[in-house]
Formats: C-alpha cells, structure tokens, sequence
C-alpha cells in the first residue's frame, strides 16, 4: 500500500478530518502506522486498558468496523457503524480508563494507529483539541438521541431514524442519504435491540409508505424526505 499521506485527499472528504488544517492532517498521517484487518477481526475489546504512555488514536483508512457490546443475555448490540474516513479511539486516551466497546472489522478493513504520544502532543495545539472537543460533542449528541429514540419513540420511528443515519453513513453522517444502506437486516435488528420478526414487519410498513425498498440482502432508500417525516412520527 501506499505511504498514509498519500491517502490525505480521500480522507480529506470526511467532515471533521477535512476541518482541520493541512498541518495537522499530515502530522496525523505522516505518524501513522497501518494495521490490516481480516473480516471478524477485533482492533480492541471492551475493557482493554490503555497503560500510560500507550494506546493509539485510530483513523479507519479503507472497509468498516462495528462498535459493539454484548448484553446481559449474551447477544451483540450494535451501537454504530464507522465507515472509511472517521477517526475514533481517543476517549481512552483522554481518560486513560479501559475501551467503552469493542471494535471489530466487518469486512476487510486497513486502519491508521497514530501513537499516544502523538496525539498528546496534537492536544497541546488549540485547533486539534478544539476538533477533539466538537467530536466530542457531535457523538454526545448522538448518544442522546440513541436515548431518546429507545425510551421516548415508537419502533417504527425509531427504525426509520436508524435507516436515515445509515444512509448518511451513520458516524459519518454525510449531507446527502445514500440509495442503499449498507447494513443486513440482522445486523440493524441488533442496533436497534428488536427481533429479526419485529424488524422485519416495521420494515415491510416503512416499504408500504414508499420510504424504502426491499431486496435480496439490501434495503433501498426510495425517499430520504419520507424517511426524516416517519423517523419524526409523522
């Protein structure tokens, strides 16, 4: 593979990377050593320590990785998707306590490791810490809204919402929906913490109101503007 730089304009297109300065993107990559990861392959595990000094800040260069838990019952909850271009990994590093979640490639994936001593260093400049600080935030947000979705909003809502994110690459949140979610059915049933059944017959209703479409292994986005509406009980 390339050197990491080179990999700086595709990169670029994610939203909070292509924020920051040129200076600090290159001082990112150019410190970045670059893991391979075979499918079902974990980066990290929920609990893993991150001794002082050690740990690195990751950037996912190419494939997909899941967040996830397990719950009481043994079964996997699916908290989110992140796609080529986030970067993830540093509340460990800003605490120093164990990882909140396992990480694991869902598919063939290369990953940017940049070493806790880099990213130290990058928090003593204003702008890094302050983007830190806006990442900070926006999954904040988002944590809240998974709240509110789970204790305030039916399944159907809630089943749209999680379409309309997917579509928008979930962490990634792009401004414009994509016409596919990539995701299977078992897996979104499991972010949403519903059964394949239950899925299956709010998904069945969203495809009746012209939201979406149903195929083999893949759900359309037929309405974006639909989507939002129903995710918004309307």
């Amino acid at each position: 593979m390339k050197s990491a730089l080179e990999l700086l304009p595709r990169l670029s297109t994610n939203r909070w990377f292509g924020a920051l300065p040129v200076r600090e993107r290159r001082s990112l990559l150019g410190a970045a050593e670059l893991l391979r990861l075979r499918p079902g392959e974990m980066l990290f595990r929920q609990g893993d320590r991150v001794p002082a000094g050690k740990g690195a800040f990751y950037g996912l260069a190419a494939g997909r990785l899941k967040i996830s838990s397990l719950r009481e019952d043994g079964k996997e909850a699916i908290l989110a998707v992140l796609e080529a271009g986030n970067w993830f990994g540093e509340i460990s590093l800003i605490d120093q306590q164990p990882r909140t979640h396992d990480a694991t490639a869902v598919a063939q994936a290369e990953v940017l490791a940049v070493p806790r001593a880099v990213f130290d260093d990058l928090m003593k400049r204003h702008v890094f810490s302050q983007a830190i600080c806006r990442m900070l935030a926006a999954r904040t947000r988002a944590l809240y809204g998974m709240v509110e979705d789970a204790t305030l909003r039916s399944t159907r809502t809630r089943v749209a919402r999680r379409l309309l994110l997917l579509a928008r690459g979930d962490a990634t949140q792009a401004a414009d929906a994509r016409t596919t979610v990539p995701v299977s059915q078992e897996a979104l049933a499991m972010m949403l913490g519903i059964t394949r059944q239950t899925l299956s017959r709010e998904l069945q209703a969203l495809a009746g109101h012209g939201a979406i479409s149903l195929g083999y292994r893949r759900i359309g986005v037929e309405s974006a503007v639909l989507l939002e509406r129903l995710g918004a009980g309307q």
